[in-house]
């Protein structure tokens, strides 16, 4: 038997053939053979197996007082042996979280959640808004613990489709950020039960920010939120208005923030709101615009590009954003704006304790802070004219910024899978207390338990291939970062007004006879044979010009330079290696401008 149960992983042979054998009454070798399959296959088999045997034992007793098995009694094991779906998904849980571990024994029915063809099935947003928002109203458990349940019940069916792979992590983020939208509004409806019978109406909406923003949060995060209200139609007092406001929006912030019995939601944060902590918690459409048109700084308007309406009013959520939106595509402009994106970056990497960067998995060196980062940039400066780089999410923004040619295609795939593999191993390390943890840990089990989760290594060590693979994927977005993060190329387009970006149109003639050409109309035949098309190479043309006509202008023949160019690109366009050079290393593409425009007797060698 001990033989048999090292074989299956299990690190305490002594402890599980006495659970198995005494406590469960198991035949491993025999009939229960799957069962022990099944907990050899979790993150963790000794947890998994110590989660089962409490799971259990919470069971009710069974109505047969005559079963001369007790352990046998409930109605659990009986449906584990026949149900090889329930044992997939009821044992990851329990070999991956101790926190879900819990509320199982806690509510020890809710294992039947995860029977049946439903329990593979992704609920929509609407219906887990219903769903938490019936749990609020019923009755039994105060609304706070009522809602703590029905969201870790959520939890419970995710995280069994998460870990069995039913689920991408895509629609595991998408649908994380959906139930924490289900709980705010929820809670919202919760908070407004609360208000005394006079108090002045009001309308208020719930911004999420960040990733539950961009529908990529993770299980265990704040959930950053800006409140907006406006008085309610007919409402007399306009301040009094958002007096109630003011006290719904502490209200919903308790709710989700303070722990119970049940356990917590998850903090709210309101502090990238206007002012942060020294700002109002509540302004009104009029009040936030004002302050983005005048005093917000380059970071806030970064934030604004996950900004999504998630609760309260419908309409006025809208509102905000549609007001709000064009401000962001225009900052790209504002003077030192990459600059300010790149320190603020640095102040992040800097304000980390130098025995905890090395192992941040978040905002460390190679972390997810630098692709988000990179990817933003990148959105901010190519966005104000190219609108399908406007997805908030990154995987999503990534493909689209790779589909347009600003990023190369083997880039941004490798970009994209440090940023699945750093997600996936954030996830695994929060989903075992729901606890936020953003570290990749010291201790050699816990890293055995994530790497077996991830299937890092079928035949060595999963700990030591879970750090080999993370030291990789870490170096590459660091190295990715480094390269489109601070290339000089962004800041020279970010320089160029909003109207220069349009190369085709009349402004353009107007840019161009005012950087010094003296032909703009025959320059713009040259920028229009260079980039018109749906090809990869026009799209990098695009991106490349509006930096290199600049550069032009610095020379003696502008003219010359732009016509020899386009000479240039026609006679090595097909070079695999040609755009792909100019666009990914600025000096390069600098360096040929200037020679380009400079005479006549560096074109001619290189056409010939």
């Amino acid at each position: 038997m001990t033989g048999r149960l090292a074989t299956l992983g299990f690190a305490d042979v002594a402890t599980a053939s006495r659970l198995l054998a005494g406590e469960l009454r198991l035949d491993i070798l025999g009939a229960d053979a799957p069962i022990a399959a099944a907990l050899a296959a979790t993150a963790d088999p000794d947890q998994a197996l110590t989660g089962l045997v409490r799971l259990v034992e919470a069971q009710p007793p069974d109505s047969n007082p005559a079963d001369s098995n007790p352990a046998d009694s409930p109605a659990l094991l009986t449906v584990l042996r026949a149900d090889p779906d329930l044992r997939s998904r009821l044992l990851a849980v329990l070999g991956a979280s101790t926190a879900l571990a819990d509320h199982l024994r806690r509510h020890p029915g809710d294992w039947r959640l995860l029977t049946g063809p439903d329990a593979d099935q992704a609920p929509t947003a609407e219906e887990l808004r219903t769903e938490l928002a019936a749990a609020v109203s019923a009755s039994g458990l105060s609304p706070p613990d009522s809602l703590r349940v029905a969201y870790r019940r959520r939890l419970l069916r995710l995280a069994a489709r998460d870990l069995t792979g039913v689920a991408s992590l895509d629609e595991v983020m998408a649908e994380l950020a959906d139930l924490a939208g289900a709980a705010l509004q929820a809670a919202l409806l919760a908070a407004q039960t609360q208000l005394p019978a006079d108090a002045p109406p009001c309308r208020l909406a719930l911004i999420a920010m960040g990733k539950c923003g961009a529908r990529e949060l993770n299980y265990s995060s704040d959930v950053d939120v800006i409140f907006v209200a406006e008085p309610a139609q007919g409402a007399e007092d306009d301040a009094a208005s958002l007096r109630t406001a003011t006290q719904v929006a502490s209200a919903v912030i308790r709710f989700c923030s303070q722990g119970g019995p049940e356990g917590t939601l998850f903090p709210v944060d309101p502090n990238l709101r206007p002012e942060g902590r020294s700002g109002p918690l509540v302004r009104t459409l009029a009040s936030h615009l004002a302050y983005y048109q005048r005093w917000a700084k380059t970071w806030e308007f970064q934030a604004l590009l996950k900004a999504r309406p998630v609760a309260g009013d419908a309409a006025l959520g809208r509102d905000y954003v549609d007001a709000l939106t064009p401000l962001v595509w225009q900052a790209s402009q504002r003077e030192d704006f990459v600059a300010d994106v790149q320190a603020m970056r640095r102040r992040v990497v800097a304000s980390l304790p130098a025995h905890e960067a090395g192992r941040e998995i978040k905002l460390g060196p190679g972390g997810l802070r630098d692709i988000e980062f990179a990817v933003q940039l990148l959105q901010l400066v190519h966005g104000r004219t190219d609108e399908v780089l406007r997805d908030p999410a990154t995987l999503p923004a990534l493909a689209a910024l790779a589909a347009g040619g600003y990023v190369g295609r083997q880039d941004a795939a490798a970009m994209a899978a440090a940023y699945r593999f750093l997600r996936s191993v954030e996830h695994l390390l929060q989903l075992r207390q729901l606890r936020r943890t953003h570290s990749l840990p010291t201790d050699p089990a816990i890293l055995r338990q994530v790497g077996r989760a991830l299937r890092a290594d079928e035949t060595g060590d999963p700990a030591e291939s879970l750090v080999a693979q993370w030291r990789r994927h870490a170096t590459a977005a660091r190295q990715l970062h480094e390269k489109l993060f601070y290339r000089p190329l962004l800041d020279a387009v970010a320089r160029l007004p909003g109207d220069a970006i349009r190369l085709t149109s009349q402004s353009a003639a107007e840019r161009l006879e005012a950087l010094g050409y003296a032909d703009p109309a025959g320059a713009l035949r040259h920028i229009g044979a260079l980039t018109t098309g749906v090809s990869r190479k026009a799209a990098i043309q695009r991106a490349l010009l509006p930096a290199m006509l600049g550069w032009f202008a610095d020379a003696p023949r502008p003219d010359a330079g732009l016509l020899a160019f386009r000479q240039v690109s026609e006679a090595l366009g097909s070079s695999p290696w040609y755009l792909r050079l100019l666009r990914d290393d600025t000096n390069v593409a600098y360096r040929m401008a200037r020679l380009l425009a400079s005479g006549r007797y560096a074109t001619d060698l290189l056409l010939r």
